[in-house]
């Protein structure tokens, strides 16, 4: 009996652990991993010291320059090099898993005449427009992780029936015994790399909630450059008691933190592409506390798992957290809400809507010679 291949994709990525924990890399990753009707490539940046990583992953993994920083020389290095894999490989459908290696997926695309599908998480919108603008335009379709980020494929241009919105999952950790603290806290879990993550809020915000939640303590879990900076000024307002900067920590430990924390807060300003971590946050049984802004719309549903607020406001951001705080029921009421909601981002459910829209590129080009595919419906949503 004949054995029917699979088909081959080729996906290109700047983001692929082993790195930073960002949730690109972790999308990314649970993609390749998550494939299961087709055969998956991936070339991405990275270091010599991954490969004991690579070896492990039952697809193989190329990797491009000598470290993982998204930087103009490494990313010309990673297009130059997604060219020369996609040429030998040859692939039947090709994923562009950020914008900035949209060049080299445009190339194959037209070179090879193998259909493409393009991720959206929105931050390549605020950091790169016209390239972000580019490669969803190139693109046969465009999976975007949040609403924020289908508006912006919409405004750049793409038609709706090209654009699906497909959320990521959440890691559910194993069940953590510890108890909450009796110390009213605060936990933000995140890297201290971007100010827009609002850290700086946080700090203006924590003397107004300590005037009605005196022993409040705020732990600090993520590593990054705007540590030290964060740090002094804690200290020069008089913080030093009521903040704990941990740095990174091992899994455990952070979920360790979620469970027995009483309110999760992040109040990014500039807007999430979704906001993994306030889902993880909402597994663990906390509220979240997070900016109206971006992929928390998606991620939280505001006075029901936590509360939206204007993050550039420390007041709003202040009061949101008292609340909670001071009202243990209704905190309780809404990480009861969040673990439930939670359970419906699964991985699995990611993959697999990803794999069907693949499998449809190659069965439309198949069908067409070509790598342009026929407009359809789109898939229906699923309920946030």
């Amino acid at each position: 009996m004949r054995r029917v291949s699979k088909p081959r994709a080729l996906l290109l990525t700047p983001d692929f652990p082993p790195g930073t924990g960002g949730g690109i890399e972790l999308v990314m990753q649970r993609l390749a991993a998550g494939l299961k009707a087709i055969e998956v490539q991936v070339v991405t940046l990275g270091r010599a010291g991954d490969r004991s990583f690579d070896a492990l992953q039952p697809f193989p993994v190329i990797r491009v320059g000598a470290q993982r920083e998204r930087n103009k020389a490494a990313v010309a290095l990673l297009n130059a090099r997604g060219l020369l894999a996609g040429g030998r490989a040859r692939p039947d459908v090709l994923i562009c898993g950020h914008a900035v290696v949209a060049p080299a997926t445009a190339a194959l695309r037209s070179f090879l005449r193998r259909p493409s599908l393009q991720y959206v998480h929105a931050e390549e919108f605020r950091d790169r427009p016209r390239v972000a603008a580019f490669a969803v335009r190139r693109a046969d379709r465009v999976v975007a992780v949040s609403g924020y980020g289908e508006s912006l494929a919409l405004g750049a241009g793409v038609e709706r029936e090209r654009v699906r919105r497909v959320h990521p999952g959440v890691e559910f950790a194993p069940p953590c015994d510890a108890r909450k603290r009796e110390r009213p806290t605060i936990v933000t879990v995140s890297r201290l790399r971007d100010r827009e993550k609002g850290h700086d809020v946080l700090l203006r915000a924590l003397p107004l909630i300590r005037r009605h939640v005196p022993e409040v303590e705020w732990i600090v879990i993520g590593e990054g450059p705007l540590r030290s900076e964060l740090e002094a000024t804690a200290r020069s307002e008089g913080l030093e008691d009521a903040v704990r900067f941990l740095g990174a920590v091992p899994d455990a430990e952070r979920n360790a933190w979620l469970a027995r924390s009483h309110v999760f807060a992040l109040p990014n300003y500039a807007g999430e592409g979704f906001g993994i971590v306030f889902l993880e946050a909402a597994a663990c049984g906390l509220p979240v506390v997070a900016g109206a802004v971006g992929g928390a719309l998606d991620a939280v549903a505001d006075g029901d798992t936590g509360l939206l607020v204007d993050a550039r406001d420390q007041r709003a951001v202040a009061d949101a957290i008292q609340r909670l705080l001071l009202d243990p029921e209704r905190a309780a009421c809404m990480g009861r809400a969040g673990a439930a909601r939670a359970r419906r981002f699964t991985w699995e459910a990611h993959v697999g809507q990803v794999e069907r829209l693949l499998l449809e590129l190659h069965a439309a080009r198949g069908r067409n010679g070509s790598s342009r595919v026929p407009k359809h419906r789109p898939a229906p949503r699923a309920r946030s």
